[in-house]
């Protein structure tokens, strides 16, 4: 089973801030405070968070980044995150720590703002370029015409140099490694084009071919920007999950207690760990009594209880009692820390995957240059040695074949069968997302929070009596066990009003108890008041008249559950569910999904062993998850999907995000996969059928480089034309 929902869950896909940043904040005597918002979704969420935190005395400023759901702060070394998180649930936002420190920064704004400058530029050069083209066109000749070739050489030139930045660097890189890639015969075309133009200017000759240098630069620019906004969501779940990790901790020592680095803690250190606090470490419990919310990690439905002796991990939720822990790994040794690893892993395996597109051009940029040495060689022959006019041949011919419109076939596609996929509730982040999901021959999902909605829902209430509904509202009203939120919050809905109880408090790790007419009532764990429990989830309330009664919870399936999963037999595709949940809840949801293989109590590094099993015989696994226990097997799988109610994590290890609650949208997401993939390659198709009546052409000299480059973005609209078919 899967996370419950965000009251206990961290946000780590924040953009990441640079180090530095806090680095330079403390040693101006400031803390550098990260905090992550889960619940963050609108304007108003940014000015309830920045004006409550820019009033708490301390607090210098406080940004929030939307996008990534997270506040920096900056405030006196005397505030703590404790303090501000608690400032921030005072007002409905849960919020949690991240340690700023392992969290990298990112590049992807300052890349697409790079391709999108560039492309600008090349795109109002062209305009210009094309403007003067015209009047040469129109019958300019001698000192005129040689006038505006020197302008446009001008206005080229150095936009040139700007704007192919991108290609010549890639097939520098390229060259130096001994390779070919798709850039090395981009850059040769427009050098050469742009040499030969300059050449043919030098000499007052009739032609130049400034325009299409720049037209082919501004085509292939926007081939490029429209990859990379398929691609620009996507980024490491390892240095998000290590930005989990709760970066200090309350050491005890033989002069009381001290706020530490976790990275200063050894083995045989004791840690005290608060109610509500995240678990720094792995250890034992030597001290105390509490529940602990395992859900992020193994994705138990139920808080279990821990006490002296109890062996907790990192990353788990101190529910209701202060501990003592006796620190058995931390740091880079704690099971968090290898989770982190276990994904590093998962995600170097899945980008080993070669696209459509990287394999044409395999085999595509050497023939171009074979073909374009191959017409220089020809026509020098032919023409006993002719070096203008075999050189004009030789640039038409790697301008015809320039790969613009290989280079458009799948961005086109995948920015087409995004957007209507977007439409649908679906965000594809990853470019290769879709060509993965076509291959797709079996599902696997997660159950809590993915299958059902994650969030426990009492089912018997008419089952009670008022008087004890009355007692549970005012007993689940001051516990802070998440089904004792889920039954107060449901009671308040039904217009149950608390009894009026004394003495109320909670018992660590049982329940919560107080006093109603005299008599004590409790309201928690089955074994703390004498009842039998089964494998259904509930909480008990007892009082001094009769046994304890259960109030039992179910957790609802999501909208579209049964219909998708019917959808995915009928394609004649596998469907199974790996869950962290205990056999009953698992094997109650598949019986009612028609679901036959599926297995229970799996921790995280079991649903990344499956899924690898699964891969190795020869399936391509569709997972889709939710928890921060789905991430490594989220990672692993040929392609992942993750609802947007999921833990930050799981968004940033899988490819596509479903945006809304209903989970049909999957279906239509496979099929429309299937649909792409055959306009990938019918695109390819038709890139070879126009290289095979264009080559000749080029070859024999019947087409100037300009006659070249205007037939290339003629395939390249074609292309274009093709990939837009899908909306």
């Amino acid at each position: 089973m899967e996370a419950m929902p965000a009251s206990v869950s961290a946000c780590p896909a924040c953009v990441a801030a640079p180090a530095a940043e806090a680095v330079a904040a403390r040693a101006k005597g400031r803390a550098g405070i990260v905090l992550t918002l889960p619940t963050a979704h609108c304007a108003a969420c940014i000015a309830d968070v920045e004006r409550v935190l820019g009033r708490y005395p301390g607090v210098r400023s406080a940004r929030v980044n939307l996008t990534r759901r997270r506040v920096s702060v900056d405030a006196s070394p005397d505030v703590t995150a404790d303090e501000l998180i608690a400032c921030l649930a005072g007002i409905g936002y849960p919020a949690h720590e991240l340690d700023p420190g392992l969290l990298n920064v990112t590049e992807t704004d300052r890349q697409g703002r790079d391709l999108l400058m560039r492309l600008g530029v090349a795109g109002f050069a062209m305009m210009n370029v094309m403007l003067l083209s015209v009047a040469v066109w129109s019958g300019a000749e001698a000192a005129t015409r040689d006038l505006f070739h020197w302008i446009s050489a001008m206005i080229a030139l150095p936009v040139l140099a700007f704007a192919g930045q991108p290609f010549f660097a890639s097939a520098w890189a390229s060259l130096k490694a001994r390779r070919l890639g798709m850039d090395v015969p981009i850059s040769l075309a427009l050098i050469l084009s742009a040499a030969m133009s300059l050449y043919e200017t030098f000499a007052h000759g009739q032609h130049a071919y400034f325009d299409a240098a720049v037209s082919l630069c501004f085509f292939l620019l926007a081939g490029r920007y429209l990859d990379f906004r398929s691609r620009a969501a996507a980024r490491s779940a390892a240095e998000e999950l290590a930005a989990l990790e709760v970066p200090r901790a309350i050491r005890l020592g033989m002069d009381g207690e001290a706020v530490v680095p976790v990275a200063e803690l050894v083995a045989g250190d004791r840690v005290r760990v608060m109610p509500g606090a995240r678990m720094p470490v792995d250890g034992v419990v030597t001290e105390g009594a509490s529940e602990l919310d395992r859900s992020l990690l193994t994705g138990e439905t139920l808080p279990v209880w821990a006490g002296a002796g109890s062996v907790v991990s990192a990353g788990e939720v101190n529910l209701t009692g202060p501990l003592t822990v006796r620190v058995t790994a931390a740091g880079q040794d704690s099971s968090l820390h290898r989770m982190a690893s276990l994904v590093a892993v998962a995600e170097g395996a899945r980008t080993r995957y070669t696209s459509l597109a990287d394999r044409m051009a395999r085999a595509y940029a050497p023939a171009v240059h074979v073909l374009a040495l191959a017409a220089l060689c020809f026509w020098l022959w032919q023409t006993g040695g002719d070096l203008r006019l075999s050189l004009n041949i030789a640039a038409a011919v790697l301008i015809i074949t320039c790969p613009c419109a290989l280079a458009l076939a799948v961005p086109a596609v995948v920015t087409s069968a995004s957007g209507r996929l977007f439409r649908k509730g679906l965000l594809v982040k990853n470019g290769t997302a879709l060509e993965r999901l076509a291959e797709v021959d079996m599902v696997v999902f997660d159950k809590t929070g993915t299958l059902t909605l994650g969030a426990p829902e009492p089912a018997d209430l008419r089952d009670h009596s008022p008087t004890d509904l009355s007692l549970a509202a005012a007993l689940a009203g001051a516990s802070a066990h998440p089904l004792s939120r889920a039954l107060a919050e449901a009671l308040a809905v039904a217009g149950v009003r608390p009894a009026r109880l004394s003495d109320i408090r909670e018992v660590p790790g049982q329940g919560v108890e107080g006093v109603c007419k005299g008599g004590r009532v409790r309201l928690g764990r089955a074994q703390w008041l004498g009842a039998q429990a089964g494998d259904m989830t509930a909480t008990w309330l007892k009082t001094d008249q009769g046994p304890a009664r259960a109030f039992t919870f179910t957790d609802r399936l999501r909208p579209g559950a049964e219909a998708l999963v019917a959808d995915i037999a009928r394609q004649g595709k596998s469907v199974a569910i790996l869950s962290g949940d205990s056999d009953a809840p698992v094997g109650a949801i598949a019986a009612q999904l028609g679901v036959k293989d599926w297995r229970a109590g799996m921790h995280p590094a079991e649903k990344a062993a499956a899924i690898a099993t699964l891969t190795e015989a020869g399936h391509r696994v569709l997972m889709v998850g939710d928890g921060l226990n789905d991430t490594a097997a989220l990672a692993g799988a040929h392609v992942s999907i993750s609802p947007a109610s999921a833990l930050d994590a799981a968004r940033v290890a899988s490819d596509i995000v479903l945006l809304g609650q209903d989970m049909q949208p999957i279906a239509a997401a496979m099929r429309i996969a299937l649909q792409a993939r055959r306009r990938i390659k019918q695109n390819f198709a038709l890139s070879i059928a126009y290289n095979l009546l264009a080559v000749p052409v080029a070859f024999a000299g019947l087409a100037t480089p300009l006659i070249a480059a205007l037939a290339m973005s003629a395939s390249s609209v074609t292309v274009s034309l093709n990939a837009l078919r899908l909306k």
